[in-house]
C-alpha cells in the first residue's frame, strides 16, 4: 500500500506493543516521526501542543495510553491525564494545524452487560476508572471537531512486550494445572493487524472525509480467557514447547478479585469498520498462531 502523496506522521507511544507495529505499517505512507515517553510525555498534557507545533504533522497517531487497569483505581489523576486530558490536547493541536488524529480506545467504555456485540452507537457506562478515562478521551476528541479516527479495540497482544498469551505460555511451562477465567468474553486482537488497519484507514479517510469517525476494531470470533489460554497451550504443544500443564480449570471472575471491575461482555461489532473500509477482520485464533510462531524464532 503506497500513498500517492507522502505524509508526515507524528507517532506517540512508539515503544508499546501497538506503537512498535505502527512504526512498520505507517512507514509506507511517508515520513514517520516516532516519539517515546521521553520525547512526548502524556502524563504532562500541557507539553503536547508544543510537540505537535514543532513537528507540524499531517497525521497524529496516538498509541500511548495508561493501561494499568487496577492501578488506575488509586491513581485516577494520572490515568485521566494520559487517557483524557492528553487526547484533548492532541485533538486541539490537530484542529489548529488541520491534522488527522488517530486514537485508540477500548471496550471498557461499556458496562459489559448482555451477550450481544456492542455497536458504536450503544450507550456507554464504564465500570472502572480506566474505562471512564478512555471514554473521556474519546469525547474530548469528538468535541474538538478535529479530523479523527478512533478505534475501540480489546485484548491486544503482540510478539513484542508482555501480554496474556505470553504469560499463559510461561505458566504452562512451569505448572501442571492452571485456573483461568471463563465468564468474560471477547476477541484477542493482534497489534500487527491493528497497525495495518490503521495505515489502510488513514489513506482512505484522508481521501474521503465521510470515513472519519469512531469504529470498533477487533479480530473476528469470540472466546473467553479460558478459551484463549487453552488455544495458546494447544498451539504451544504443536510448536514443540515443553508444556507441563495437563489441566486448565475454568473458573468464575470472582475467583480472582481485582480492584477494578472487569466487563463480562467485551464483544465488539465490527460491521461498520468492515463495510466502510472494505476489509474482513481476521479470525482471532489465526492471529494468535502467527504470534506464537514469531516468538519461537
Amino acid at each position: 500500500m503506497i500513498y500517492s502523496q507522502p505524509m508526515k506522521i507524528l507517532l506517540l507511544g512508539k515503544d508499546g506493543q501497538l506503537g512498535w507495529e505502527l512504526q512498520r505499517s505507517l512507514a509506507c505512507l511517508g515520513e514517520v516521526v516516532a516519539l517515546g515517553r521521553n520525547e512526548a510525555d502524556l502524563s504532562q498534557p500541557a507539553t503536547l501542543a508544543a510537540v505537535v507545533a514543532h513537528h507540524a504533522p499531517q497525521v497524529i497517531v496516538n498509541a500511548a495510553a495508561y493501561t494499568a487497569v487496577d492501578k488506575a483505581e488509586v491513581d485516577a489523576f494520572t490515568a485521566h491525564a494520559v487517557n483524557a486530558q492528553s487526547p484533548m490536547a492532541l485533538a486541539q493541536a490537530a484542529k489548529s494545524c488541520n491534522a488527522l488524529l488517530v486514537h485508540y480506545s477500548t471496550d471498557y467504555v461499556f458496562d459489559g452487560s448482555g451477550t450481544r456485540a456492542w455497536l458504536e452507537t450503544d450507550s456507554t457506562a464504564p465500570l472502572n476508572v480506566y474505562g471512564a478515562s478512555k471514554l473521556a478521551g474519546e469525547q474530548a476528541i469528538v468535541d474538538s471537531q478535529c479530523k479523527h479516527l478512533i478505534f475501540r479495540t480489546s485484548w491486544v497482544y503482540a510478539a513484542r512486550g508482555g501480554n496474556f498469551a505470553k504469560t499463559m505460555l510461561r505458566l504452562a511451562q512451569e505448572r501442571e494445572t492452571l485456573s483461568v477465567i471463563d465468564d468474560q468474553f471477547g476477541a484477542p486482537t493482534g497489534a500487527d493487524w491493528l497497525a495495518d488497519l490503521s495505515a489502510h484507514a488513514v489513506v482512505q479517510a484522508s481521501a474521503d472525509s465521510t470515513k472519519l469517525g469512531l469504529y470498533h476494531a477487533v479480530a473476528a470470533g469470540e472466546t473467553t480467557w479460558h478459551g484463549y489460554a487453552s488455544e495458546v497451550v494447544a498451539q504451544a504443544k504443536a510448536l514443540g514447547y515443553d508444556i507441563k500443564t495437563r489441566q486448565i480449570n475454568a473458573v468464575a471472575t470472582s475467583a480472582f478479585p481485582t480492584p477494578a471491575k472487569r466487563p463480562s461482555n467485551s464483544r465488539l461489532n465490527t460491521g461498520k469498520l468492515e463495510q466502510t473500509f472494505g476489509i474482513t477482520c481476521p479470525a482471532w485464533g489465526k492471529g494468535v498462531l502467527r504470534m506464537m510462531k514469531e516468538i519461537t524464532v
